[in-house]
């Protein structure tokens, strides 16, 4: 069981809808989670994910096409996007 704030637990739920092989922006997630114009809080959340493994906060990208940040190591992270491409 992961433990977060509600708002937390929301964007990790929307993180589990993100098909392998597949990538959401930050601004994607905020609106699916209902929330447009908390971009910031949804990348706060994303980067307070505790188990990336399980919840797939590797593949939330910025609008820009740019990885973005990456709590363990954003080499780490092209990595793992890599390693889901279709």
């Amino acid at each position: 069981h992961v433990r977060g704030t509600n708002f937390q637990v929301q964007v990790w739920r929307a993180l589990l809808r993100i098909p392998p092989g597949r990538l959401a922006t930050y601004t994607g997630i905020a609106d699916a989670c209902g929330r447009p114009r908390s971009v910031r809080a949804v990348a706060n959340a994303v980067g307070a994910n505790p188990v990336a493994l399980l919840i797939p906060c590797h593949r939330v990208i910025r609008k820009s096409g740019a990885l973005g940040g990456y709590r363990w190591i954003v080499s780490n992270k092209a990595v793992l996007i890599a390693g889901e491409a279709p």
